[in-house]
């Protein structure tokens, strides 16, 4: 049962008994549908998976319940909103009910977990019964809500149920006295309980916001009773995750914390949510209490469940520390002017920058773009254009060299700042990409001396990025570097596999040059065998171009974190070489799909040609 149907496990034995599932169109209420008193719980199909109209009520261990039910209903009430799990604990013996802990860790599965036969004969005195439990595990969720996918592989553990007496001690019953820690849920279990949002933290010693994902309960959280906005706001509160920390700053001093009893947060008719804070916040003023107020404002920015225009912080007695609107807010933000259409550019049958005109319903012609890179003579193969659009970087169609100059007034063809001693032009100057720092990025895939490098402000002396995982095993295939600068997309060849790795970027400073690194690479498409090209789509989205074991090429959405939906996927095209897509949803994707050249999928519709011959498109960034 669950939206995982787990049902089908009838067949084996499985009970189809332990919650009941409810679907009730636009609104969910308790009264929608009324619990039967007597007969078997039946299991209701009606949403699809990861759907949140669908709710899962647990239902308690019946009165001499076998102990195939007792394993059966306990997996069932893990998938539920039962406050505080207080019905799935029933299924537990005490102590084992007192250790429990479902908030420290969710393991996700690729279905609900395969409940097995016990077997007795391990078990010869018959003090107990342990059931094996098994599936495809493919991510798991830590204490701090972040979402960390794995390689599929095989998930083995075990449930232990024995016998202790009933509560009027005139009996026994079966409880389950050992099990896995915390949750173990089937996907569609999972999306249909959580959702991601993006948290917002400064990057270190900056003035804009990094996001940072993580998953919160989809309606009230069944341990802490909060309502999606307070989870969200506490989850900013407790810190980065463990893997962005080092790359990031918060502006809330260490300790603090939503006032004590505190589960519900609603902004006013004013759009205003007022968030009461402890006594740690009180000592917060001027520009650090704005800066926390943007956290907040750009963190709840992604709940599409409630409107805040404005946030005021309150401290432990109520008074008022500090109010910020959305658009003061505006100048901490990655990209500036994040809501507008923009336009993407490419490199045109003769190696030239162009740019795009993508109108409403058609395309017009290409515009030709000022400067040496919009002009014959370099002959382009890839580019970049920096997020003020006043400068881009392309490498020659050789592969060998990395020009830079700008795109809004005529100059001299400018002189190679970096070059490429590769034989081959596949092993030489990937496609360059711009943080928002206005800082260049390349990889030199020359077998005999790979590097990343870094070229400051797009005009210093070229600094080698220091990657300690990038030996003779491991080729970096292309790359594409987020607006804050912190986080940088890698497509990296191993072996057979060609996968995507998020890196985080650190920087020091203070000595004679800047050191640079990537760090903690993550895998973000672990599913994926062969990943052919990725591009970032706001502040923690990606959309990548692979293909899955056995599969076919997909375009798809997903978080920097790896994980996704079955809603993510773009309509088909095939072979797909590059891809561009926005910082928003009001422009379109672009990309490179070989034969039918330059096409574009414009917000609900359908993928169309707009230039014939083309490559390398690309949006600022």
């Amino acid at each position: 049962m669950g939206a995982d149907s787990r049902a089908e496990h009838a067949g084996r034995g499985r009970a189809t008994r332990g919650a009941v599932l409810v679907a009730c169109g636009g609104l969910l209420m308790t009264a929608c549908a009324t619990m039967p008193d007597s007969g078997e719980v039946q299991a209701v199909k009606g949403a699809n998976p990861g759907d949140s109209q669908v709710r899962v009520y647990a239902v308690a261990p019946r009165d001499n319940a076998e102990p195939d039910e007792i394993v059966d209903g306990f997996l069932e009430a893990m998938t539920s909103d039962d406050p505080g799990f207080a019905t799935a604990r029933k299924y537990l013996t005490n102590e084992a009910a007192r250790s429990w802990k479902p908030e420290q860790s969710i393991t996700v599965l690729t279905t609900a977990p395969d409940r097995e036969q016990a077997d007795r004969n391990a078990d010869p005195e018959n003090q107990g019964r342990a059931y094996p439990l098994s599936g495809r595990k493919i991510a798991t969720v830590d204490a701090r809500h972040a979402y960390q996918p794995v390689s599929p592989a095989e998930y083995e553990q075990s449930i232990h149920v024995v016998q202790q007496p009933t509560a009027n001690g005139k009996g026994k019953e079966w409880r389950i006295d050992s099990l896995p820690p915390g949750l173990v849920l089937g996907e569609a279990d999972f999306l249909r309980n959580y959702r991601s949002v993006n948290k917002y933290y400064f990057a270190s010693g900056e003035d804009w916001v990094v996001a940072d994902p993580v998953y919160i309960r989809q309606r009230q959280d069944p341990v802490t009773r909060m309502d999606p906005v307070t989870q969200t706001v506490k989850a900013l509160l407790e810190g980065p995750t463990n893997w962005l920390k080092p790359a990031v700053d918060s502006s809330f001093l260490s300790g603090t914390e939503l006032k004590e009893g505190v589960t519900t947060l609603t902004p006013d008719d004013q759009s205003t949510l007022r968030v009461p804070l402890n006594a740690k916040a009180d000592r917060a003023g001027g520009d650090a209490c704005r800066r926390m107020a943007a956290q907040l404002l750009f963190t709840l920015g992604d709940l599409t469940s409630v409107r805040v225009e404005q946030v005021e912080l309150l401290g432990s007695g109520g008074q008022s520390l500090c109010r910020l609107g959305k658009g003061q807010a505006a100048e901490f933000a990655a990209v500036r002017n994040a809501d507008r259409e923009e336009s993407p550019y490419f490199v045109d049958g003769h190696g030239k920058l162009m740019m795009l005109m993508l109108g409403a319903k058609e395309a017009a012609a290409p515009a030709e773009v000022p400067g040496p890179l919009g002009k014959p003579g370099l002959q382009l193969g890839s580019v970049a254009v920096d997020r003020d659009e006043t400068r881009a970087a392309g490498v020659g169609s050789s592969g060998r060299e990395l020009f830079v100059s700008s795109i809004t007034t005529e100059q001299e063809t400018p002189a190679a700042i970096l070059r490429s001693k590769a034989a081959k032009p596949e092993d030489r100057l990937s496609a360059p990409s711009w943080d928002g720092r206005g800082d260049l990025w390349v990889a030199d895939r020359d077998p005999a001396a790979p590097h990343l490098w870094m070229v400051p402000d797009g005009t210093g002396e070229p600094v080698e990025v220091r990657t300690p995982w990038l030996d003779d095993d491991a080729r970096i295939e292309s790359l594409r570097v987020s607006a804050d600068g912190v986080r940088i997309a890698l497509v990296v060849t191993r072996g057979d596999r060609t996968t995507l790795q998020i890196g985080r970027v650190q920087r020091q400073t203070g000595g004679d040059e800047p050191v640079v690194s990537v760090l903690d690479l993550q895998p973000a498409t672990p599913r994926m065998e062969s990943v052919t090209a990725v591009s970032w789509a706001g502040p923690s989205r990606l959309v990548v171009v692979g293909r899955e074991a056995g599969g076919v090429q997909q375009i798809r959405y997903l978080q920097t974190d790896g994980s996704t939906s079955t809603t993510s996927v773009l309509p088909g095209l095939d072979g797909v070489t590059s891809v561009a897509a926005p910082h928003n949803d009001k422009s379109s994707v672009v990309a490179d799909s070989g034969n039918d050249g330059i096409v574009r999928l414009a917000p609900g519709t359908n993928w169309q040609p707009v230039v014939k011959t083309g490559a390398s498109p690309v949006y600022p960034g």
